[in-house]
């Protein structure tokens, strides 16, 4: 009993640590939201259902905590901080749980030693709970088919249908359960639980299904034109081009589980019997499941790197168990893998106090890493100051992209609503809310801000173009990029291109 809390007390330790750095990075004054996180807190600002390309459950976590602590950083990353605090907590019980809480506490750190699992635990996407949701879901399953307890069962319902509120990848869950039940032979005498849990599960539909009915079932379309259909012209297979999509896709997911780390899983996958239990199985159905899925899927489209990752956190827990029966080179592979992995993280989330961060390469490589995570707050000030000497009042801001336009909204003043002039992109949820075209022929100011344009070009034109400038931006004292400003008057015309992407 001793060992037991005394693992569960270093877990918290080092837990709490990573907390405080993330809350140091957040708090640093160059780094601004990531522009997802941006929309992200926009859709708060415009609670719905559903929206266009994702669940409500994002949005609903930042209309609670900026509610409670204001629109600042710290409460949009402070959902992220904590569903990854929660995603830890919950391989550290699977684990002890399953072998040990020696193996609980090393799922844990081989887990938070992942680049996937500090993604999703310090900016606050649509993974962020869904990864909590998915491990929660899965730990709360296996004990119910284990104990055959239909509490557990229920718990595991609730955590599925918030996580198909988190991100739709959830349905994946299903077809997981389904085949280990068959494979283990633990079908029979589990089927009220599992309608029970189905029923429950179902809930989590309702809001997409609600939205997408008053939508002409835009969602449906994005998905399918993510997955290489659907809104996208036909063409002939490109062999060549599929493979490198394929190699990329493999790369990818490389890094998302630490190169430091690559060491034990391939000791792992040669040493160990994958087939030797159920609860082996159990661990690594999932994750193999998804990767295997998008890398089929890469071959037809570009798949982002975080797609499959949110089944990958179980994959700490078979890897633990088995390094932790091995020799002690093996656990000092372990030690190492770890340290430099949630290392090398810290080194660019934390203040430059020792100065290595100066080291030419080290600056360059961490000015790349926040690129699209600096620039908007002293923008959105250059813009108040703007406003102020040329005396304009109630000006509407736009830009071409939605990641412009979010991060202005949140670092404005009053935060405003912002639009988005389509000049390109594919649809996206400022597509659906009302534009620039309830300004037109009124004697309003309108103010364009971009990193890629000069102007509105002939998507939009005014009756006069009262002031423009270009203001570079800089990170940590160095050249970052330059934005365009342009303040026009009186909206005369307004053609936007009109999306056939989705």
């Amino acid at each position: 009993m001793q060992k037991s809390s005394n693992y569960a007390m270093y877990f918290w330790l080092v837990t709490i640590a990573l907390v405080i750095a993330k809350v140091i990075f957040t708090l640093r004054p160059e780094i601004d939201l990531f522009t997802e996180e941006a929309q992200y807190w926009l859709w708060s600002e415009n609670m719905a259902w559903h929206y266009y390309s994702k669940p409500p459950l994002v949005a609903a976590l930042n209309y609670l905590s900026t509610g409670v602590f204001g629109n600042t950083e710290l409460a949009v990353r402070l959902n992220a901080i904590l569903c990854g605090v929660g995603i830890s907590w919950v391989a550290f019980l699977f684990g002890r749980h399953l072998y040990s809480p020696k193996v609980g506490f090393s799922s844990a750190m081989i887990l938070q030693a992942m680049p996937m699992w500090w993604l999703a635990s310090t900016f606050h996407m649509t993974d962020s709970a869904l990864s909590f949701f998915w491990i929660a879901a899965v730990y709360f399953a296996f004990r119910g088919i284990q104990e055959r307890r239909l509490n557990f069962w229920i718990v595991a319902g609730l955590a599925t249908a918030f996580g198909l509120m988190a991100k739709m990848v959830m349905i994946l869950i299903f077809p997981f359960l389904l085949i280990f039940l068959v494979y283990s032979k633990q079908w029979k005498g589990q089927e009220r639980n599992l309608l029970i849990y189905s029923l429950i599960s179902l809930i989590g539909f309702a809001p997409m299904l609600i939205w997408n009915w008053q939508n002409d079932f835009d969602t449906f379309k994005h998905l399918a034109a993510l997955g290489g259909g659907g809104g996208r012209e036909s063409s002939v297979f490109d062999a060549g081009k599929a493979f490198r999509q394929f190699l990329e896709y493999i790369a990818g997911q490389l890094a998302m589980v630490s190169v430091f780390l690559l060491p034990l899983f391939i000791g792992f996958l040669l040493r160990s019997k994958l087939s030797s239990s159920p609860k082996s199985i159990y661990l690594l159905l999932a994750p193999v499941m998804s990767w295997a899925g998008f890398a089929f899927l890469s071959f037809f489209t570009a798949i982002e790197v975080n797609w499959p990752v949110f089944a990958y956190s179980t994959l700490a827990i078979p890897l633990a168990a088995w390094v932790c029966s091995q020799s002690l080179a093996w656990q000092k592979t372990k030690n190492w893998g770890i340290g430099l992995s949630i290392g090398l993280p810290l080194l660019f989330m934390l203040p430059d106090l020792t100065y290595i961060k100066s080291i030419k390469p080290i600056k360059k490589a961490e000015k790349s890493a926040f690129r699209r995570m600096a620039g908007y707050d002293p923008l959105a000030k250059r813009l108040h100051s703007l406003q102020d000497s040329l005396g304009l009042r109630d000006a509407f801001i736009f830009s071409e992209t939605y990641h412009m336009a979010s991060e202005l909204s949140f670092y404005l003043s009053g935060h405003p609503q912002t639009y988005m002039l389509n000049m390109g992109a594919r649809k996206s949820q400022f597509d659906l809310w009302p534009g620039l075209e309830q300004f037109i022929c009124q004697e309003r100011v309108g103010i364009f801000v971009s990193w890629n344009f000069d102007s509105p070009g002939e998507f939009a034109s005014f009756e006069e173009l009262i002031y423009e400038e270009e203001l570079p931006v800089t990170f940590r004292d160095e050249p970052l990029r330059t934005a365009k400003i342009q303040v026009w008057r009186k909206l005369k015309h307004f053609n936007p291109y009109l999306p056939d992407r989705y």
